[in-house]
């Protein structure tokens, strides 16, 4: 989290999003969170979960668009925690920082279960409920328009999304140009409403939790913008390969379940699959760039660590991410 943003919360903030919330002192206990303040909560007899970022990161435009897609797909069917009303009736309260700026609370249903690893691990089941759940939501996607203008969200290519020129140092050339690359390329694709439209852009397993009956929820959409459909499949892709021992071998293995999934909810056409290479090359460089920027060592993170290994060399050489048959 930013240091500025760190800087200006206090227990004062707490309190009156507390207050807005009819939520009890008693009630309430902070979790982790990397970009924003989150708490759980209970209230009524129901779980919730309570999340406090700042307009230095997002505007509340940004924040009222994020919320209206959300519980346009919770409307449509989709499994993702739904956005819940203040006691004043708003989707996203605003509160002042008492420095030019304001912390924006929302609340959301908190998702039942718990993270895949913790829920038995992966089925072929679950493989194609997270199949139908991204077709879902990319098949409302194509009818989806913001109930206000003002919140319509940016684009995966805006600079506050990627930005990575600017992470990246000047002196890793290399790997700036596998960036300008893959991008040059990627800008070139089409967006009509059949392969563009609103996307989660990080509906990865550590984003959603799982029930006893194997049923999934998704979250965390504070990255979701327009981009093409195929950018969210490879963002699947991505993660459950990544760090994998067998990365080939399971990729292939879920690939085949998540897509038997996907078709039965949304229509894309296939050469669409073709295009996960690039977009998951993309990707390795974006978390690259974040872990470069952000870890001031990786010792004590086996995960970071793993991923990080050879990491560069990968990049600068154009070593495919990971070499699987898409299109299948």
């Amino acid at each position: 989290m930013e240091k500025a943003i760190r800087d200006r919360f206090n227990d004062g903030i707490l309190d009156e999003a507390r207050r807005r919330y009819g939520i009890a002192a008693d009630q309430i206990h902070l979790l982790d969170g990397f970009e924003s303040f989150m708490y759980a909560f209970t209230k009524d007899g129901g779980d919730y979960i309570l999340r406090l970022g700042h307009s230095r990161r997002r505007s509340p435009e940004l924040i009222r668009g994020e919320v209206d897609w959300i519980n346009y797909l919770a409307a449509g069917g989709a499994g993702v925690a739904k956005a819940v009303l203040s006691e004043n009736g708003e989707l996203v309260e605003e509160i002042p920082d008492g420095q030019g700026g304001m912390f924006l609370a929302t609340a959301f249903v908190k998702a039942q279960g718990g993270p895949v690893w913790q829920m038995g691990g992966w089925t072929d089941d679950l493989m194609v409920k997270y199949g139908r759940l991204l077709g879902r939501m990319h098949h409302l996607s194509k009818q989806y328009t913001p109930g206000n203008p003002a919140w319509k969200r940016g684009t995966w290519q805006d600079r506050n999304n990627l930005g990575l020129e600017q992470i990246i140092p000047a002196e890793e050339t290399a790997v700036l140009a596998r960036y300008h690359e893959v991008m040059s390329h990627l800008n070139t694709l089409p967006e009509t409403a059949d392969n563009y439209g609103m996307i989660h852009q990080d509906a990865h397993g550590g984003n959603f939790f799982v029930d006893a009956a194997g049923n999934i929820t998704l979250f965390d959409f504070d990255d979701c913008c327009y981009g093409h459909f195929a950018y969210d499949l490879a963002m699947v892709l991505f993660y459950v390969t990544t760090n994998h021992p067998e990365p080939v071998k399971f990729g292939e293995h879920f690939w085949h379940h998540f897509l038997h999934g996907y078709y039965q909810e949304n229509d894309l056409d296939r050469h669409w699959l073709r295009e996960l290479p690039h977009f998951m090359k993309l990707r390795e460089i974006d978390l690259y760039a974040i872990i470069n920027r952000d870890f001031d060592s990786l010792e004590g993170d086996g995960w970071v660590q793993t991923y990080m290994r050879g990491r560069k060399e990968r990049i600068e050489q154009g070593i495919p991410y990971v070499e699987m048959a898409f299109g299948d």
